[in-house]
């Protein structure tokens, strides 16, 4: 089948590193190296740029976005004021709007009309985004996106608004009622994505029934990347026939409330195969649009980079994923049942076929060779990312065998890279 999925990156908490920093060049050439079509923003949330107040900062941030060759996912989010209350809607949904009509007068109605737009973060979450009931929200959505359609409509040219949410927390109980309720009870004109997040895992070893043995609470959460390709598969066959993007908006390997626990698992060669093997369930499912967190950060436990633009392994991993697995490329999964990898094959207009493996085991492991030259007839490179690395990539010409130290990615090619 053909690749659909565009690759995409969040930036929101530590934000100023790409805007501001010292090492923003840094930054902004890692960025490109992964090459995000989209980058979600944050406003009214996250620390961004007060829209009244700095103008100028949001100019600059937004401008950053597009340096990198991205366009902008602005995420409004959320609501300062009583979530019930019909006046605090109007004003927060003519501030959106406002926003947008700057931006049109900035980059000009054509650009603007290529960006995305969501209306707030996890609103099923308490922690994260207040614990708003659907019809809350739906209230709100609905405000927001018919004032920003007066000013986006008339550029459309009778397309539909890239407009949408409700950035779903799926750990919640009960979040695909979320995501039925949306497509199903809100204006169809007014919905041009369907955006759900997921993670790995939130719980720490041994909390809440979670295994107390390091090395079998990552093998579980390895395992349960598999969800990631029926979640994408739920919400494709939910918004079927309907012009609505399915956005996986949000993903990493962990997401507990403790920095410290969060680094030991997102800042790890366990990161970049976590990334490798939920990446291959997301094509499997069909999703359109990947979008990992995130980007940018000093330690707080989540970023591809740190705040002066050194890369952590998932940076290669992501880095491995574009470069080989394009869209628009041919690709299939080879149906090898060898369950310590995840694979996807990619054939490319221009010759290029590459197989894309995670390694799902914290062992000594080696990829059939008989299966490789099936894959890859033509094979001569192949570039490494595992415990005998260092958390580094390597590349070698390849010599009729993949073999892993413990978790990993790879590629093997028939490029001479």
């Amino acid at each position: 089948m053909k690749n659909k999925l565009i690759y995409g990156l969040n930036q929101a908490d530590e934000w100023t590193p790409l805007v501001y920093g010292e090492t923003r060049q840094d930054v902004q050439a890692r960025f490109r190296d992964v090459e995000p079509r989209v980058l979600r923003i944050f406003l009214f949330d996250k620390s961004g740029p007060d829209t009244l107040g700095e103008w100028h900062v949001l100019r600059h941030y937004v401008q950053a976005v597009l340096d990198v060759g991205a366009v902008p996912m602005i995420t409004f989010a959320k609501l300062r004021g009583i979530y019930d209350d019909p006046r605090a809607i109007r004003v927060f949904a003519e501030e959106c709007a406002d926003v947008v009509w700057s931006c049109m007068q900035q980059w000009g109605a054509e650009e603007v009309v290529k960006w995305y737009w969501a209306v707030w973060n996890e609103p099923n979450s308490t922690l994260i985004g207040g614990g708003l009931g659907f019809d809350q929200y739906k209230r709100i959505y609905e405000a927001v996106a018919r004032r920003c359609a007066k000013w986006l409509t008339p550029h459309l040219g009778g397309k539909k608004m890239l407009f949408g949410g409700p950035g779903i927390e799926a750990f919640q109980p009960l979040w695909m009622d979320w995501a039925h309720r949306f497509v199903r009870e809100i204006d169809d004109e007014l919905v041009g994505f369907l955006d759900w997040h997921t993670y790995g895992e939130w719980r720490r070893e041994g909390e809440y029934g979670a295994s107390s043995d390091p090395s079998r609470f990552r093998e579980g959460m390895l395992w349960a990347t598999h969800d990631y390709e029926s979640r994408a598969k739920l919400m494709s066959r939910l918004i079927r026939g309907r012009s609505i993007l399915n956005v996986c908006g949000e993903y990493n390997a962990h997401s507990h409330e403790d920095p410290e626990v969060r680094r030991r698992f997102n800042y790890t060669t366990f990161t970049a195969t976590f990334y490798a093997s939920a990446l291959v369930h997301l094509l499997r499912g069909g999703v359109d649009l990947e979008m990992y967190w995130s980007g940018v950060d000093s330690d707080g436990g989540y970023g591809m980079l740190d705040a002066k633009g050194n890369p952590r392994p998932v940076f290669y991993a992501k880095k491995l994923a574009v470069n080989h697995v394009r869209t628009g490329d041919l690709i299939s999964f080879p149906d090898h049942h060898d369950a310590r990898f995840d694979i996807v094959v990619s054939r490319g207009d221009d010759g290029r076929t590459s197989a894309f493996v995670s390694h799902v085991r914290d062992a000594e492991s080696q990829l059939a060779s008989e299966l490789l030259a099936t894959l890859v007839p033509d094979a001569k490179t192949v570039h490494k990312i595992d415990g005998g690395t260092a958390g580094g990539l390597t590349s070698a010409p390849y010599e009729r065998k993949l073999s892993f130290e413990g978790f990993g990615v790879a590629v093997v090619t028939n490029r001479d890279e």
